[in-house]
């Protein structure tokens, strides 16, 4: 039985079809823990489009870009999540070890 509660989350990631191939990886892995929502992906640093939960920015972003996208969509929404995942992971190591970072960064997020 799938989990209650569901989680929205948008992407930010200049290559739309890798960021949904691993968010469809993440959600298949913890399918049993979470429901997971992949919402949008925004294409730039500048998403206009902010959902309610959690935002993760791609790892093409500097620490920089990725803390001015969270500081906008927390003036959207305060209590949005957010998750930079680490600048060049997925370069370095491939998207399997992406899905892996984000496996193990989630339940502190959500937690939380």
């Amino acid at each position: 039985m799938a989990p209650q509660e569901s989680y929205k989350l948008v992407t930010v990631n200049n290559n739309p079809e890798r960021a949904k191939m691993i968010v469809g990886k993440v959600i298949e892995a913890v399918k049993d823990q979470y429901t997971i929502v992949h919402a949008a992906n925004a294409q730039s640093e500048y998403p206009f489009l902010i959902h309610r939960l959690w935002i993760f920015a791609a790892s093409m972003w500097s620490p920089e870009q990725s803390s001015h996208v969270f500081a906008q969509a927390r003036e959207i929404n305060p209590e949005c999540k957010t998750l930079a995942i680490p600048q060049g992971l997925q370069v370095e190591k491939g998207p399997e070890a992406v899905v892996e970072w984000i496996k193990e960064e989630l339940p502190g997020l959500l937690g939380s």
